[in-house]
């Protein structure tokens, strides 16, 4: 499937308010708890916070600057292709980097987290209305796991990349009761 400018930022806005809206149905202590030695929901924002973040800014550089990480010679690859390849990365054993980890998280950083996820998401849709069609698949943008994508590719992955942690977020309160008497054997 491949998305129009439109398509994309509709994909875009849906993951970020999911996510958003899905985090604030936690309490407390399911926001900063770390089940099973997996990233809290806290956690989980901090790092699509630092994922995001690089990507609004680079969409903000002047495009001749972007020339430096090539032009690409192919057309975009459709938003299924891009998550297939994504989603093999992982299944081979490919983790974050370093930048993108996030930091240990507690419950009163929560309304700021959110405020900051949500301000990249209109920093993005901002910095998106100055793109036309063409240049999204004209440069590109490196991705520590993926190497060089198009700009196109690069927001099906960050649509990709919000859906996917937030249904790691489902899994895990999913399987809730479990971690949350291994929490209570470690408090009690």
């Amino acid at each position: 499937m491949y998305l129009n400018q439109q398509e994309i930022q509709a994909k875009l806005d849906k993951s970020f308010d999911n996510f958003v809206d899905y985090v604030n149905t936690l309490p407390d202590h399911r926001f900063t708890a770390s089940p099973y030695g997996k990233w809290s929901a806290g956690q989980q924002l901090d790092h699509l916070i630092k994922s995001v973040r690089p990507v609004c800014s680079a969409l903000g550089y002047p495009k001749f600057t972007l020339r430096c990480f090539g032009v690409s010679q192919r057309p975009s690859r459709s938003y299924d292709e891009l998550v297939q390849q994504y989603q093999e990365q992982l299944a081979a054993g490919a983790t974050t980097t370093v930048p993108y980890q996030p930091a240990v998280i507690y419950s009163g950083q929560r309304q700021a987290l959110i405020h900051s996820f949500i301000g990249q998401k209109y920093r993005l849709k901002e910095k998106l209305r100055s793109w036309t069609e063409s240049d999204l698949d004209k440069y590109r943008l490196p991705h520590p796991m993926l190497g060089k994508l198009t700009v196109r590719e690069t927001l099906y992955l960050m649509a990709h990349h919000n859906e996917h942690h937030l249904e790691k977020l489902k899994y895990q309160e999913q399987h809730a009761h479990a971690w949350e008497n291994q929490l209570q054997q470690l408090i009690f």
